[in-house]
């Protein structure tokens, strides 16, 4: 993928807000549900610093894959681990899902033709909701360490060593698969029609074209 610096610019506001509150919603349903590790390290803030990854966040501007860091979190202290993992799960993505909802809404009253400046910032606003439709369906994939693989397979905690050896090599494989992408140019996580499914879906409801 080329880089381009005026396309990563408007990138950029989407990016860290759409990583920041993802992170953020993570760590905040985390002490909800009553383990204090984010808090203690300093997670539950909307502070962009406190969640990007510098070198996630470059490969995100440059290829088109990154991550923010982690939400760390000990199961041992939730109140209903089963439940609560998929919670804690859940809060990021939704957290994107409501970024590019109320970002379209936005947009749709913006009067975009009469300046540059609104223009402008409807492009920033635009590729702001692609961004975190792309957060919201590309954390929900069932691959470790992804959200999504939390939610289908919690049931697999049963089984420790089954559990383990799965993120283990899970982990592999998404890595994997995100350097075949880059090296072949090859998308083998093709979830393009499915950010276009939810963004276009969603400016049809609201009657914005």
């Amino acid at each position: 993928m080329e880089f381009n610096l005026l396309r990563s610019l408007y990138f950029l506001p989407g990016i860290i807000i759409g990583l920041t509150v993802h992170e953020f919603c993570h760590a905040y349903v985390a002490k909800q549900c009553g383990d204090t590790t984010s808090e203690e390290q300093g997670r539950i803030t909307l502070n962009p610093l406190k969640h990007i990854d510098p070198m996630g966040f470059i490969f995100l501007i440059i290829v088109g894959f990154g991550w923010a860091k982690p939400v760390q979190f000990d199961e041992r202290n939730l109140r209903n681990p089963k439940y609560d993992i998929m919670k804690i799960a859940i809060a990021g993505p939704l957290s994107n899902a409501a970024i590019a909802m109320t970002l379209s809404i936005i947009l749709s009253v913006l009067p975009i033709h009469q300046s540059d400046t609104y223009q402008i910032i409807g492009n920033i606003i635009h590729y702001a909701i692609i961004i975190n439709w792309a957060l919201f369906v590309f954390n929900l994939i069932p691959i470790p360490p992804l959200d999504g693989s939390h939610l289908l397979f919690n049931g697999l905690r049963k089984y420790p060593i089954l559990y383990g050896s799965f993120y283990k090599y899970g982990s592999f494989l998404f890595i994997g698969l995100i350097l075949a992408t880059i090296v072949t140019k090859i998308n083998f996580l093709p979830i393009g029609p499915v950010i276009r499914f939810f963004a276009n879906g969603f400016f049809s409801l609201i009657g914005f074209s």
